[in-house]
């Protein structure tokens, strides 16, 4: 038994992968590998099948075209402007996923050309591609403020100067040092390791590490990170 008279729309799922190599944002796109707009750049996009939930779908997806699996992955909004797609009507489900690019550079597929580009240097995007990574980063941007979602794309260790220039960097803005370092250990979501970093000055930074324990308990809970008036002024 099917609804009569009513007009087939498909649902496609894009996923918009955000990674930071330790000094920059960066999107995964790929070629797109057939028409309208082969060859040009894209999200991580598909249809969503009959079995498939958006959940579902999502992680095949991004399994499928980059090899990525088992990473923080959340539904962040739909596109459904009627000439979105030109052969068509589709409704897109967009998806943000954030990975630690040292992490899984080694997972990421060839086959479909998949490459990481600098946020300040995006190539022309199909579609409404350029909106959806537009509204994801400022969705991302209000939504870390409060919740410790960065953490996911960091390495197992890193130094209090990583994480500020991370933050620093979402947000397109300087943090002051002492602040922002008492309001990070005031989450209790940090552990304090014994190696330092030498690299980065004479003196060293400690590492730390993720109370991965303690992220789960509270990874849904208001933590305030980011003052609200550093939201606010984001300077783009």
């Amino acid at each position: 038994m099917k609804y009569s008279n009513q007009t087939r729309i498909l649902v496609a799922v894009d996923c918009i992968v955000f990674g930071f190599d330790g000094t920059e944002y960066k999107l995964l796109l790929i070629q797109r590998g057939f028409a309208p707009e082969k060859e040009k750049w894209s999200l991580m996009g598909g249809f969503v099948q009959p079995e498939e939930s958006l959940d579902e779908a999502a992680s095949r997806i991004l399994k499928q075209l980059t090899g990525l699996q088992d990473i923080y992955l959340e539904e962040m909004g739909a596109f459904s402007r009627p000439d979105r797609d030109p052969i068509e009507r589709v409704v897109a489900v967009t998806y943000v996923a954030l990975i630690d690019i040292e992490k899984y550079q080694q997972q990421i597929n060839d086959d479909f050309h998949a490459r990481w580009f600098p946020m300040k240097e995006l190539p022309k995007l199909i579609f409404d591609h350029q909106e959806m990574v537009d509204i994801a980063l400022n969705k991302l941007r209000y939504k870390a403020a409060f919740h410790p979602i960065l953490f996911e794309l960091l390495p197992e260790k890193f130094t209090l100067p990583q994480l500020q220039t991370m933050y620093e960097g979402l947000y397109n803005t300087k943090f002051d040092k002492r602040n922002f370092t008492r309001k990070l250990l005031s989450t209790n979501l940090l552990k304090k390791e014994k190696e330092k970093d030498k690299l980065s000055s004479k003196k060293g930074a400690f590492y730390y590490s993720l109370d991965v324990k303690q992220y789960k308990e509270t990874i849904l809970t208001i933590q305030n990170i980011i003052p609200l008036h550093e939201i606010t002024s984001v300077r783009e």
